[in-house]
């Protein structure tokens, strides 16, 4: 056994130069075959030669039946297939021959009948499409394809059918010669060893097989035609597979991005938009063969945008960090009023990018050679920007396949990057409702108590006075006292109430002035004297100088904000302890207030929550401090409501704390130093 690299076409073309092959589709073939073996299973007295080889065994499987049939009509029928599974040399019916898959009859296909009136034959080789080519996306499209193209020559020629025969009866030797005898035996029958002479052709005018002289018997009209039809429809056919194959091409890269994206998901949540655009970048720019893919968010007002998302091919210079001049750009202004995509095939000629400087540069630092912008929309929203590079020395056409496909996963990125805003706004108000609710629990709890005992005590008090006419005079100023004391403590905490409700609505009216921030500080002091008995107060020591500049505010609320914070560090500050108000220039605008106090301290993770609206350090049902938990909250309020900020610092627990407002000054020229500084003491 020999295994023949070299194909029966080429053999056939180099003994008959004269043999022009021509072009078929699989269609055509098959529809070529059943034409001739129907001659054989018609014919009822001739007993013909068959040759037929198939390039695998599937292909043989299919047409079995009807080998059977005409084996019943000659006995000089021989039948080649890949060695595969079941195929294997052997005598039945007829006689099959099983060649090796790296024998060239493998990429073949040939049918050759020799009969004592007519002659035929089809010897073709298949045509493998350009391996850079993309291949069908279809399962066993090898199988199935009708694109699938053949060259060869189909003739009902003696000679060149007898040469056909000739050629394929020595493969079947070569694979098995114990065929000899009977192989010798249709040679003697049909004279393959004697083919009638060819008259000598001038090789400069070569001529068709009809015109060699050598046929005796016309190719019926019918089957030309047919065969004709056939190759017409088959274009049609494969333009219309490329369709389909394209489409299922589209979709199946949509649904591969889909599937990474959900994939990348975590406990059932969608990505956050920056994964999204991760994985979009990855499984775009492989699918397409690019030399460069980004997607960047960009909105249709903003005026720059960063590359934060790139796919490269090996050797090109990446530009994420890149930061876009959008202001600039008049292709993504063009996009932004048209909302379509823009696809420029060569930019060193293409009007526009050669008129914009802009444009020109951003062509020169990315190698730009093709550009694709694909806008990323939802609902005429732009979200942001899909960009396709080609970076070769020879333009890229852009393919309206290409286009669309590219357009297409715009579309799923958009809906997935809404669908991952949308979780998180849902996520930022559940975390909002969380927030309302604990804030209502606080409430209910806080004002229970707060209002509930020093409304107990005044009705005991005024119950004792009324019912108790001959209570000693002494004992009746203290019941008045105590009424009125509690009284004030419920005042206080409506005004609280009406005070951060005015705020946080934005109906209070600011009325800000030149001022002194130590007289401030004195009016502060002065109320916190009157609130807090001698005996249980800390030392409180003013540190602010009369030398600093007049900041700029409503007075009223500023020796508010100073009051709270005055409060609250003597309600955590045990009598032996101390508080200190000191303030100084944090820049050449703004002033930075501090109180300190060396009380009870917070801890790290309390610094932003005691600002919050009824926040209680120790909890609402443990507290052994009084208040509502607004007042730290109605400071933040005010602070913001001059555009300052305000903020606590701590070493820990029992370690004291610090509480920092900002305030404007009134003049922005430098401060001079301060020579002195005044400490006053309460």
């Amino acid at each position: 056994m020999s295994i023949s690299t070299v194909s029966v076409l080429s053999d056939l073309l180099n003994a008959i130069p004269q043999l022009r092959p021509q072009l078929y589709f699989k269609a055509s073939l098959t529809a070529l075959s059943h034409a001739m073996e129907d001659r054989v299973l018609a014919a009822n007295t001739d007993h013909p030669l068959l040759i037929a080889s198939f390039q695998r065994e599937r292909y043989y499987r299919q047409e079995a039946h009807r080998y059977r049939r005409i084996a019943q009509r000659t006995d000089q029928v021989y039948v080649l297939s890949a060695l595969e599974t079941d195929f294997t040399n052997a005598s039945g019916f007829y006689e099959t021959i099983a060649f090796d898959l790296e024998d060239a009859l493998s990429q073949e296909w040939h049918l050759v009948i020799i009969g004592q009136q007519y002659a035929t034959c089809l010897v073709c080789r298949e045509r493998f499409m350009n391996p850079t080519k993309k291949k069908s996306p279809l399962p066993n499209s090898f199988d199935i394809d009708p694109s699938r193209q053949f060259e060869g020559i189909w003739t009902s020629d003696r000679t060149v059918s007898f040469k056909a025969a000739e050629l394929l009866l020595a493969r079947i030797l070569s694979y098995r010669p114990e065929l000899s005898s009977k192989i010798e035996q249709a040679r003697d029958n049909f004279g393959l060893a004697r083919p009638p002479k060819r008259k000598s052709l001038k090789k400069s005018q070569p001529k068709t097989v009809s015109e060699l002289g050598f046929s005796t018997i016309d190719p019926d009209p019918f089957v030309q035609r047919l065969v004709t039809y056939l190759q017409a429809g088959q274009y049609k056919l494969l333009k219309a597979y490329g369709s389909i194959a394209e489409q299922e091409r589209k979709e199946r890269l949509v649904n591969s991005i889909t599937a990474a994206i959900r994939r990348g998901s975590n406990n059932g949540q969608p990505l956050h938009p920056q994964e999204i655009l991760a994985v979009a970048v990855e499984e775009l720019g492989q699918a397409l063969f690019v030399c460069r893919c980004l997607i960047y968010r960009a909105a249709a007002t903003e005026t720059t945008a960063t590359i934060t998302h790139e796919f490269l091919k090996p050797g090109i210079t990446s530009i994420v960090g890149q930061t876009l001049q959008l202001q600039q750009h008049s292709l993504f202004q063009e996009i932004v009023q048209h909302k379509e995509s823009i696809a420029i095939v060569d930019t060193q000629t293409d009007d526009r990018i050669t008129s914009s400087v802009t444009l020109k540069r951003i062509v020169e630092l990315f190698a730009l050679r093709s550009w694709l912008i694909v806008p990323v929309l939802y609902q005429s929203r732009l979200l942001g920007i899909i960009e396709l590079h080609h970076c070769g020395a020879m333009p890229h056409p852009w393919q309206e396949n290409e286009i669309s496909l590219v357009e297409a996963i715009a579309t799923q990125i958009a809906a997935a990057l809404i669908q991952a805003e949308a979780y998180a706004n849902l996520e930022d108000l559940n975390q909002q409702l969380e927030a309302l609710d604990r804030t209502r629990s606080n409430l209910i709890a806080i004002t229970g108590h707060e209002l509930r005992t020093p409304l107990s005590t005044i009705q005991v008090c005024l119950e004792s006075l009324a019912t108790e006419p001959d209570m000693p005079w002494e004992l009746r100023e203290v019941m008045l006292s105590t009424a009125l004391s509690d009284s004030e403590r419920m005042r206080k905490l409506v005004q609280d109430f009406l005070t951060l409700s005015s705020l946080e609505s934005g109906q209070v009216q600011w009325h800000p002035e030149s001022l002194s921030l130590e007289e401030c500080v004195e009016l502060a002091l002065s109320r916190t004297r009157s609130r807090v008995s001698v005996e249980d107060k800390p030392r409180i020591t003013s540190q602010v100088s009369e030398q600093l500049p007049l900041v700029r505010a409503d007075g009223d609320w500023l020796v508010e904000v100073i009051s709270k914070l005055l409060d609250n560090a003597s309600k955590f500050t045990p009598p032996q302890g101390e508080i200190t108000i000191s303030a100084a220039c944090q820049d050449k605008k703004n002033l930075v207030v501090t109180v300190t106090d060396t009380g009870r301290g917070i801890e790290n993770g309390r610094l932003e929550l005691v600002f919050d609206r009824f926040y209680q350090e120790e909890g609402s049902l443990r507290r052994t401090v009084g208040g509502t938990g607004l007042g730290l909250a109605i400071c933040r309020q005010i602070v913001h409501g001059w555009g300052g900020q305000i903020w606590a610092e701590s070493i820990g627990k029992d370690q004291g704390s610090k509480f920092h407002f900002t305030i404007p000054m009134a003049i922005s020229k430098p401060v001079e130093p301060r020579s002195s500084k005044k400490a006053k003491k309460l």
